[in-house]
């Protein structure tokens, strides 16, 4: 199973079309796959016992147990916020670290897709994600895949259109389903 991690939960956010696009992409395969959302993560996430498995949040339990225990690789499509990670995924990685620790990320392969309008593609986001998920035993599939000026890989309809960009997503995906 992969689990594609819509890394904001900014509401219309182009990360969900990138993961809609490799949802499509490894649907064309034997694999099993589904999205989280990090705006399906509820703002009562948010207290001082969030770091005890006690006060885990219902839902961030069963988000774990849906998206991330029965998921054996990843896909993190992560947006540029601040030269990092968006505050949402960091705060949910906390969270269900509190329970299952060594279930969630230890042994699994994850494919890092880093967004943004800019020229850089969240490089610095994929590299604090990479130390993130290495820290808790994960693997990370080599070849981070930076995508730039996102605004100008749309048709006007909004689909993702530009060719190099969508051979790399696939090319990705079939690096991701190979380990």
């Amino acid at each position: 199973m992969i689990t594609i991690v819509v890394g904001t939960n900014r509401k219309g956010n182009e990360a969900q079309k990138f993961a809609q696009l490799f949802l499509k992409m490894i649907e064309k395969t034997n694999e099993a796959a589904q999205i989280l959302k990090m705006e399906d993560i509820p703002p009562s996430i948010i207290h001082n016992l969030m770091y005890a498995e006690a006060g885990q949040d219902e839902t961030v339990a069963a988000l774990q147990d849906k998206f991330i225990t029965p998921a054996n690789k990843f896909i993190f499509v992560i947006p540029e916020y601040n030269g990092s990670i968006t505050g949402i995924l960091k705060l949910f990685i906390d969270a269900i670290s509190v329970r299952n620790y060594t279930e969630n990320f230890k042994h699994k392969t994850s494919a890092l897709v880093g967004i943004a309008s800019g020229r850089a593609g969240n490089l610095r986001g994929l590299d604090h994600l990479c130390s993130i998920l290495m820290h808790m035993g994960g693997y990370i599939l080599p070849n981070m895949l930076p995508i730039s000026n996102i605004k100008s890989l749309y048709d006007e309809k909004g689909n993702i259109n530009h060719l190099s960009t969508i051979e790399s997503m696939n090319q990705l995906v079939k690096d991701l389903i190979a380990v």
